[in-house]
């Protein structure tokens, strides 16, 4: 005889437990960035930057409860780096057309995303994991907040905006750099 336990599994538990759910969120929440963001309405950048908040405030959130619960899932692996980086990427091209940033560092930042995003494929395929490193944390940290202080549009944030962009994209690089190296390692 099969005995059978009587306690429910544990909440959120299932492939869209709660930290899958907060990053499909964040996905969810990208158009309505982009829709403020490109409104020719004085206080649209205000209300995108706010949208953008809280897209970027559950980046935190969701690995914090993954991990503080122990609800990581391969669902939610794969998702997150792909909601951050349609976050961040929809926002920088919506802020070249809006000629508030410079399209050659977009497109740096841009293409390091696919090109990375393409190599994390490749090495998930042959079962290969390659943690996040400090770089890319950083990385991504000085790109949110590059995008919010020019995704606000007033003046005196516009050179600290780029300064920070500038860091991000360095590190884009650097990090882009880093991440293949540390795959190269792995299959050689």
């Amino acid at each position: 005889m099969i005995s059978q336990s009587s306690n429910p599994p544990p909440q959120g538990s299932g492939l869209l437990n709660w930290p899958n759910k907060i990053t499909l969120m964040r996905i969810f929440l990208v158009p309505f960035v982009l829709v403020f963001l490109v409104s020719p309405q004085g206080w649209s950048p205000m209300i995108a930057a706010m949208i953008f908040v809280v897209a970027a405030f559950t980046d935190w959130l969701d690995g914090h409860l993954a991990r503080s619960t122990n609800q990581i899932t391969r669902l939610g692996q794969l998702l997150d780096p792909i909601a951050d980086k349609l976050l961040v990427t929809a926002v920088l091209v919506a802020l070249v057309g809006r000629q508030l940033v410079p399209a050659w560092m977009a497109a740096i930042i841009v293409c390091r995303e696919i090109a990375i995003t393409g190599l994390r494929a490749i090495a998930a395929d042959q079962r290969i994991i390659i943690p996040a490193e400090a770089f890319g944390k950083y990385k991504t940290f000085c790109l949110i907040v590059a995008a919010l202080l020019l995704m606000l549009n007033v003046p005196m944030l516009y050179v600290p905006g780029m300064v920070v962009l500038s860091i991000g994209m360095m590190l884009s690089v650097v990090s882009g750099i880093e991440y293949v190296r540390r795959y190269l390692i792995k299959i050689l």
